[in-house]
């Protein structure tokens, strides 16, 4: 059952938002919705393109041996 729901936000935000939901093809408020779904730890199904950069680097690490709590730990001395 969908439910109206009234936010109030800063009208420049909104406009930005606006723009984002436009450039996916999608509505703002399924865009809330994922948002809110995702906050709430629901899995949901999000569907990005592939850039064509990813592309290029699929299956470059492919037989490294490396797994991918390794590779994770690697990210977390890196970035945290």
């Amino acid at each position: 059952m969908n439910t109206k729901l009234t936010l109030r936000l800063d009208k420049e935000l909104i406009e930005r938002a606006k723009k984002y939901s436009k450039k996916r093809g999608k509505s703002l408020s399924s865009i809330v919705s994922e948002f809110f779904t995702a906050m709430t730890g629901d899995v949901v199904n999000l569907e990005f393109p592939v850039t064509p950069t990813v592309r290029k680097l699929k299956g470059s690490l492919k037989g490294a041996g490396l797994t991918e709590e390794e590779y994770r730990r690697h990210l977390e001395k890196k970035y945290l």
